[in-house]
């Protein structure tokens, strides 16, 4: 059956571009090549807004696309819930008055970042860290309770992952999160089918192949290399990615689009 009109506005030809964050910190020990400093963090928004393009977090992304007005957004998307996202990475977005949306663990809630097998240790937000960040006008999303591949995930684990950290989430903030975030980008079609039965409206993934969709929007990795001239690139390439294909969605995916066009 064909995708819905506002389904259809909601992911046109060419995907959102979704920029996908993890920590705003000193880069020099840095394995994983996910650290991005808080002076090239700074230097990536101000090539932004000098170019017209405004950082938003992806809830306001989709809403703006569903109804038309997503020309010059930039999902901007952080992974993990560091706490150097509120401590450094807030103060640089505000000050461009841009938002973000901030993928936290509720099943780590003040820890670090245990699954990272060759460190170094970082510390998670705390709850309070987390109602800080939303009151600071940031959209708060689940990336899971405790950062697993849900790929390998029994069903009793992959509720919890899922369901049950949207509701942990729920209670820190005050709201359930619209949105879901793959840890390591892992996904196949039973997690898609999960996320979407949790009752969250979109997830973001890294690069799902053929799976793209409302509930597996494809994002860009930015890190600590990319200069201005980079993030030209990328930004040139963006329209070249998959298009989603509307026969993948969820039927929770009619909810969101009937939700960001009212």
């Amino acid at each position: 059956m064909p995708a819905p009109a506002a389904l259809r506005r909601l992911l046109p030809q060419t995907p959102p571009w979704i920029a996908m964050y993890h920590s705003v910190a000193d880069p020099s020990d840095d394995p994983y090549r996910v650290t991005v400093s808080p002076t090239r963090l700074a230097r990536q928004l101000r090539w932004l807004a000098g170019r017209g393009l405004r950082g938003v977090s992806v809830r306001e992304l989709l809403t703006a696309t569903a109804a038309g007005r997503a020309a010059g957004l930039v999902g901007l998307t952080f992974d993990d819930g560091y706490a150097d996202f509120l401590d450094t990475a807030v103060p640089l977005l505000r000050g461009y008055g841009f938002t973000a949306t901030v993928y936290v663990l509720p099943g780590r809630l003040g820890g670090d970042n245990g699954w990272d097998a060759l460190g170094p240790r970082k510390p998670l937000l705390d709850a309070a860290g987390i109602r800080r960040a939303a009151a600071a006008g940031m959209e708060i999303g689940s990336h899971g309770l405790r950062h697993v591949d849900l790929t390998g995930a029994d069903d009793a684990t992959l509720a919890a992952e899922t369901r049950r950290s949207r509701e942990l989430v729920a209670e820190i903030t005050g709201r359930p999160p619209d949105g879901f975030c793959y840890p390591y980008g892992a996904v196949d079609p039973r997690i898609v089918r999960a996320v979407g039965r949790a009752g969250y409206r979109y997830a973001c993934a890294i690069d799902p192949g053929p799976l793209s969709g409302l509930y597996t929007l494809p994002r860009v990795h930015i890190g600590e290399t990319d200069t201005a001239w980079r993030l030209a690139a990328k930004r040139v390439l963006h329209p070249l990615r998959r298009r989603p294909p509307s026969g993948r969605l969820p039927a929770q995916s009619g909810a969101f689009a009937r939700m960001v066009m009212s």
